[in-house]
């Protein structure tokens, strides 16, 4: 008899541990049914999901309910009388129950990691994508004018356009690319630029790279193309573009720094910086610093990685 009263004491805790498992198991189907952002799962699976999780909730309450109408009792001790063999196969139900539950929770959670960092790639190639078309079309218009009048420069300007848009093609889908090689994409774009214009532009390049580690492709071109654009390009003279790139004890730093017309300066902001710091937020998150200073004509921006 203590023997039963132990065995039922025992499997009256394990029937109230499975009644807190049944209930977080239905909250979290609830939870999945409303947000069918996080839980992608077809609606017959739904439903055998949402009908065992009921079923299973409903069998004590039952078969407790039954005995109390049945016996007339006051108070009944869940399957008390009953062999012992449907206590066994009652309990085993729960823990495959359980064990089915914490399977099917440990793979949706598994797949919503995953469904997020898909979206994160997307996001990310898409803004890949968007880096710098203006430069493109604006060299392209450049080529328009040259064919005629100076052929050879034409066919310059092609082949150092040629190059950096294999660059920006095959080397920006890759996940990361050397420092250097960033940098040597920089100084054809520069290079490109100087063969554009029809003035003196004055551009130091510095590098400081004690080690060339890896980054991700197209982050500084945003920052120079803007010096470019909002410097270079709207100033007769004197015009002047400063750059400097390095790494060091697994950080990398990019400032450049050029000179501006305020009678024309540009306040608003472009899509390209709203671009790099999505991109940064994405790729290094709590691991850049993107700052940016003006002084007078002078505009500064500074960038900081560390990897």
């Amino acid at each position: 008899m203590d023997v039963q009263s132990d065995f039922n004491t025992l499997f009256a805790n394990l029937i109230a541990f499975a009644g807190l498992f049944v209930n977080f198991f239905c909250d979290a189907v609830l939870y999945a049914y409303f947000s069918r952002m996080m839980f992608t799962i077809k609606r017959k699976k739904w439903f055998a999901i949402s009908s065992i999780a009921l079923v299973t909730a409903l069998i004590p309450i039952v078969i407790t309910v039954f005995e109390l109408i049945t016996t007339e009792k006051e108070s009944v001790i869940f399957l008390e009388g009953y062999p012992a063999t449907i206590g066994i196969l009652v309990i085993v139900y729960y823990i495959l129950l359980l064990i089915l539950g914490l399977f099917w929770f440990v793979k949706q959670m598994v797949s919503f990691f995953r469904l997020r960092n898909e979206k994160a790639k997307t996001e990310l190639l898409h803004l890949k994508s968007q880096v710098n078309p203006h430069f493109f079309f604006n060299t392209l218009n450049n080529l328009y004018g040259l064919v005629e009048s100076d052929s050879k420069k034409a066919q310059a300007l092609i082949l150092k356009l040629s190059d950096i848009m294999r660059y920006s093609i095959y080397e920006g889908e890759k996940e990361e690319v050397s420092l250097k090689a960033e940098v040597d994409y920089l100084k054809n774009y520069i290079e490109l630029h100087k063969m554009r214009y029809h003035k003196s532009i004055d551009v130091t390049f510095e590098t400081e790279i004690e080690e060339d580690c890896k980054l991700m492709p197209l982050l500084f071109i945003i920052l120079l193309e803007n010096a470019f654009k909002h410097g270079v390009e709207n100033l007769s003279k004197d015009a002047y573009v400063r750059v400097n790139v390095g790494s060091k004890n697994n950080t990398v730093f990019f400032e450049i720094e050029n000179n501006f017309d305020p009678a024309i300066a540009n306040e608003e902001k472009g899509i390209g910086l709203k671009n790099l710091k999505r991109r940064l937020e994405l790729v290094y998150p709590e691991k850049h610093s993107l700052s940016f200073s003006t002084s007078e004509n002078v505009y500064k921006a500074k960038l900081r990685l560390h990897l």
